[in-house]
Order: structure tokens, then sequence, then C-alpha cells
């Protein structure tokens, strides 16, 4: 079955009848992972025999998905800096903050521009933009980050179903950074970012990196499986393969080095780690050292898409 036949109705959080990629039938079990920010239910992530695509095939319906966001450990959607794998974060977040903001400019060409980031959380990154001349639209769903941005930045972020009263080609750039794995209606919404993307404009899509080092390392104990709120597990070829479907081509596959660092802190927490600071500091070392070779080792991925 082709991509474009596959409708993202059929393929909602716990009715997978076929791969979301590629459309074979032919879905198997995993490995079985343990939601252990919320709840410590556990959740199925399946496999698509003919591409290889992982999902999480049991996840709640959209609308009772919110329920697992709310915890304060759930760090996207908070700000606090308790702790020393918390501090770990927002170091690196300051850091990539800057990062995130040169790619922006070096991809676009541009010092200034119209910028659409879609799921923003606490809207760190869109500030950043906006203090740096930038026309800034911020999408999140959540009411509780939404109301931190507005309180922290006075940021207006508007919510999804606000993208389909915007125009088309309305952005030179559109962010999704560690979104996608979240959006339940993984074509829905790539075919909303092709549409409001300028014919010259980039989309850039960061995403953890399930054939990275640190996954291979921990198993079903890598952090970043983050079931249920993590909905598609990415590889490489998988998010080419979906860019390719919505009229994308990949410009640059950049890693995000520092990532391996927290997420294996937090794997090393889940596995019972009597030193989970020091042995999550290890791994992430070598996942590092492992990245430097070969790119598609890091933790997590930033793919650069232009327009065919």
């Amino acid at each position: 079955m082709p991509m474009s036949d596959i409708k993202d109705e059929t393929l909602r959080p716990g009715v997978h009848a076929v791969c979301p990629l590629c459309g074979s039938d032919d879905v198997q079990t995993a490995m079985r992972c343990i939601d252990h920010f919320v709840t410590g239910e556990a959740f199925t992530i399946s496999r698509c025999g003919h591409c290889g695509f992982h999902f999480t095939s049991d996840a709640p319906a959209e609308d009772e998905i919110g329920r697992y966001y709310r915890s304060g450990d759930y760090i996207s959607h908070s700000d606090t800096s308790r702790g020393v794998v918390n501090k770990v974060y927002h170091l690196v977040r300051r850091y990539m903050l800057r990062e995130k903001a040169g790619i922006v400019m070096h991809y676009t060409g541009k010092r200034r521009g119209r910028l659409l980031d879609y799921g923003a959380g606490t809207g760190y990154f869109a500030n950043r933009m906006q203090r740096a001349g930038w026309q800034t639209e911020a999408i999140e769903p959540g009411d509780a980050a939404r109301a931190f941005a507005f309180a922290r930045f006075g940021l207006r972020m508007k919510m999804p179903s606000d993208l389909s009263h915007m125009e088309d080609k309305s952005f030179d750039c559109i962010t999704l950074w560690h979104v996608l794995e979240h959006v339940a209606g993984l074509h829905e919404t790539m075919d909303e970012m092709a549409r409001l993307l300028a014919d010259d404009g980039i989309l850039v899509v960061a995403v953890p990196n399930r054939t990275s080092c640190d996954a291979r390392h921990y198993g079903s104990l890598w952090a970043a499986w983050d079931v249920p709120r993590h909905l598609w597990h990415f590889a490489p070829t998988d998010i080419q393969m979906l860019g390719n479907a919505h009229g994308f081509s990949l410009a640059e596959m950049l890693p995000m080095y520092f990532d391996a660092f927290y997420i294996s802190m937090m794997s090393e927490k889940y596995g019972h780690s009597r030193w989970p600071v020091a042995g999550g500091a290890a791994m992430g070392f070598k996942s590092l050292l492992m990245t430097l070779a070969n790119k598609e080792r890091a933790s997590s991925l930033i793919y650069v898409f232009k327009k065919k």
C-alpha cells in the first residue's frame, strides 16, 4: 500500500492495522516498555516486518493521553532544575538554543524571517528566535506549557487547530524539536507542514534515533522510547521515507551530540543503577565518540528538509 493511501484515522494511537510508513500489515511485537514517568504501565512497541518502522501500538487514544503528561518530572513541560540530571538538561538546553538558532539562519540563508515552532513546549526556542528578530508563531497543545510561556516570555502560543487558519507558504522555516514522535496525526501533520512552508523554506525535524549507540545498549530501558508519549520511533531511513512521501528531500542530517548524556542518565535511573549520573556520563561519552565516527549513531538527529 503506498503511503499516500494510508489514512491517519486508521493509525491513531491504539489502532494499527497497517504500518504507518509502508502500509504493510506484517506488524510484529518488538518489545514491551514501561512508562517510568507517570503510571508504571507497560506498553507495546511494534515493528513492521516489511520496512522495520517501530511504533507504540497500544498507546491511549488521543483524547485520553493527556494524563500521561501530567508529571512534575516531565521536563519538556517544566522548568525545574532540581537534581543533577535536570541541571544537565538545562545546561544542554542553553547551549542548544544557540545551536538551533544557528541552524535556522544557516540553512535558510536569512538573518530575519518568518518561523513556525510547532510543539513549542514552554517557549524557550520561540522566545530566542523572536528576540533575534524573527516573526515567530508558536503552536503548543499543552495548557500548562502555554501558560508558562505567556508568564515567562509573554508568548501567546496557539493550538494545533489554528494551523488550518494560516495561509499557504507562510513560513521560511518550520521547526519540530522532539515533537513529531508525539503527534498522533503523522501524515496529516506532514501535509500541513508542506502547505505552510514557503517553496524555498526549510523544515527542521529533531527526533530520537532508535538505532543509536545508547538505544542499542539500554534496550527496553532506553529512556527515549518514552511510552506512551512517544508514538513513533524513528531511524534515519524512516524519517527520510516519511519526508519523501510528503514532498520533501533531505538537505542535511545533523547529530545532537549531547542528548545521549541526559538520555543515558535517565536510562541508568530506570535500570535502578546505584550511580546513574556516573553510568550515564560514561555511556554519554561512549556515544559521543561513536557519533563522531558515524553521525547515524547519535542519540537524536536533526533532519533539515527542503521542498522537492
